[in-house]
């Protein structure tokens, strides 16, 4: 193993010995901070690519959307980026806050952070979109954040917001890309209009299929931004990734997909969101099981109990035995949206208060009041699946321009 020692002025040679094991970053006190290499690379992320990137910073005002996921290797890209010498100014947070540790739809703050100093602002609640203000002294804004695939993770929804506040204020945004660890297939009911929300802003279904750099230049491709405006956009690839590996995620991206599991499961199990079933929040297992109170012991035999805790500080049906499924050993193998579990659930259920109507949650989730109504019509996952396929297929025609992966 062998180590390089380098100055602030000479960061770029980071990139051009990443075949090293370890590299020590030399701050001007004569700290001293570690990343660790793989000797073998499998997949590079556009983070770990610091070469492309770096040297456009320099000089620059630089603003950064970033959470917990946003590493370069074992150092956080807002460390990388101050031990480099480059001049950033403020730090903006998606849902889940800068450190990844608020439930979903919880509060975040804006505020300082208190490692680095640099203000922090909140782009979840009220200020989902950066102000003119927020914007005024950057020159560059930084987007690293690791998604899922998902059309109702809002994590793309930020995306969009950021591009768009860019492309009204004259600011360039450089996004750094990540795997899809969902990036494997394409499925789903497409958004339709009138179901706009946070949690769905684009004519997509459910899985997408596209790394969030892809995304980026859909959003920026299709016209999606408000008025037509397009972001001044430049993205750095991964190296070495197709979109038919398997990626790991080395940190979860939010409190409760915690599992590899639970990740590949969440496109699917999320849509019990809307309906009165657990989706396993405030259990050990979110988005890997499902369950309710009233579901047949008889045939969902694995049981639980939702408290409050870390990632769900009030969950559906506190304290409540839930009988229902665990299908952590289902995610594997997982290369389409199941909707059979959904079905099921729903057949078995005894009550007629199923899906959650108030604010059309369930239907703003799936995109639309069919999926809703097809389950209640007795339709079979096939003939629901058979529905989609014509928009489907016409968003895979206009995904395939901004391909960047094989």
């Amino acid at each position: 193993m062998y180590t390089l020692r380098f100055c602030l002025k000479s960061f770029f040679l980071l990139f051009l010995f990443s075949c090293q094991s370890q590299v020590d970053l030399v701050k001007n006190n004569d700290e001293v901070i570690t990343i660790e290499l793989q000797e073998e690379p499998y997949i590079t992320i556009g983070a770990e690519r610091l070469g492309e990137y770096l040297p456009k910073l320099k000089g620059k005002r630089i603003g950064i959307v970033a959470n917990q996921t946003s590493m370069v290797k074992n150092v956080h890209l807002v460390d990388t980026l101050l031990i480099s010498g480059i001049k950033v100014v403020s730090v903006f947070s998606p849902e889940h806050g800068f450190r990844g540790d608020a439930d979903a739809g919880e509060k975040v703050l804006s505020g300082k952070d208190t490692k680095t100093g640099l203000p922090l602002v909140s782009l979840y609640g009220k200020n989902k979109k950066p102000t003119p203000e927020q914007f005024a002294n950057l020159d560059v804004i930084i987007f690293d954040i690791q998604d899922v695939g998902a059309r109702f993770y809002t994590y793309i929804s930020t995306l969009h917001y950021v591009m768009e506040a860019a492309a009204e204020n004259g600011k360039k945004v450089v996004v750094l890309d990540r795997p899809n660890p969902n990036g494997h297939y394409v499925d789903g009911p497409v958004l339709k209009p009138g179901f706009t929300s946070f949690v769905g802003m684009h004519p997509i279904p459910i899985v997408h299929g596209m790394t969030i750099a892809e995304y980026a230049m859909m959003i920026n491709g299709e016209g999606w931004l408000n008025n037509g405006v397009s972001c001044d956009l430049e993205v750095v690839l991964c190296e070495r990734y197709n979109r038919e590996m398997k990626y790991e995620l080395p940190i979860p991206p939010s409190p409760n997909l915690r599992t590899q599991a639970s990740i590949l499961l969440y496109p699917s199990l999320c849509l019990f969101e809307g309906t009165i079933m657990s989706e396993g929040r405030g259990t050990d297992f979110p988005f890997e099981i499902f369950g309710h109170p009233q579901l047949p012991d008889s045939i969902y035999s694995f049981s639980f109990t939702p408290v409050s805790g870390f990632g769900s500080k009030y969950p559906k049906l506190e304290n409540k035995l839930c009988h229902g499924l665990k299908l952590t050993t289902e995610a594997a193998t997982i290369d389409a949206l199941n909707i059979d579990w959904l079905i099921d659930a729903y057949n078995n259920y005894p009550g007629e208060d199923f899906f959650i109507t108030k604010n059309r949650w369930f239907d703003i989730l799936a995109g639309g009041s069919s999926l809703r109504e097809q389950i209640i019509q007795g339709k079979s996952a096939y003939e629901i699946r058979a529905s989609w396929q014509t928009e489907l297929n016409e968003f895979r025609e206009v995904r395939a321009k901004y391909l960047l992966y094989e």
